[in-house]
This record gives structure tokens, sequence and C-alpha cells, in this order.
């Protein structure tokens, strides 16, 4: 069988600098800018996964963000150590939280934020005490 490994998330986005700097003031992420084909381009590296994010814009056919939960792609997830001192550090940053943290089994809680253009991340605590 074919090996397979990851690659990258894609995202779609009105306003690719304003996604980007959210990214990077709520979790971290390094921006990188550069151009494709004479295009701006915006690029993350966040917790060693590539995000990219392609300009939206109007009457381009592309699809409103859904509400969660939806079918299909629902997610993704960051692991993190200490979830409620985070969670209490990205409110203080103005993130909205869809579920505040929660023990889903002994030793694992998680917690759930909205990010720019409806796209839903789970933090997750594999040690939490």
């Amino acid at each position: 069988m074919a090996k397979f490994t990851y690659d990258h998330i894609h995202l779609r986005s009105p306003n690719p600098e304003a996604t980007a700097q959210y990214y990077e003031r709520m979790f971290g992420a390094e921006v990188l800018r550069t151009t494709q084909q004479g295009t701006p381009r915006i690029d993350l590296k966040l917790g060693g996964a590539n995000i990219f994010i392609a300009r939206v814009s109007s009457g381009d056919g592309v699809n409103p963000p859904p509400t969660t939960p939806y079918q299909g792609l629902d997610h993704f997830g960051l692991l993190v150590s200490g979830i409620d001192g985070i969670v209490a550090e990205l409110k203080a940053k103005g993130a909205v939280f869809t579920k505040e943290p929660t023990t889903v089994r002994p030793g694992v809680r998680v917690a759930f934020l909205r990010a720019p253009e409806g796209v839903s991340i789970e933090l997750l605590d594999r040690n939490a005490s």
C-alpha cells in the first residue's frame, strides 16, 4: 500500500491578512508572506502543520461557512498542556469558545473555539489532572 503523510490544511477567507493575524495572535503561528504567480499569498506554520490561506472574493462561487456540527471535516485539534490556563489566556485575547473545557474521560480535557470564517478548533489536553 502507498504511504501517506500529512501536508497541510487549506482555509478560505475574504480577508487572509486578518485571518493570519488571528492565528498569530491566538496561537503564535508563524506567518509566511510570499507571492504565487504574481499574487500575494499567506501561509502559516502552527505546531508543525502547514496552513494555507486562500482569498475568497464575492461572487466567486464559494459557499459561506457552515454552522457546526456538520458532516464532513468538522474541526482540527491542537494539543495543549494546562488547558484551563490556556483557555483563560485565549479568552483574554478575545477568543470565542463554543465549548468550555470539559473532561471527556479521565486525564483528557477538551475545549472548542470558533476561529475566523467559522473554523472550529479543538484544544486537547491529554494529561489533564
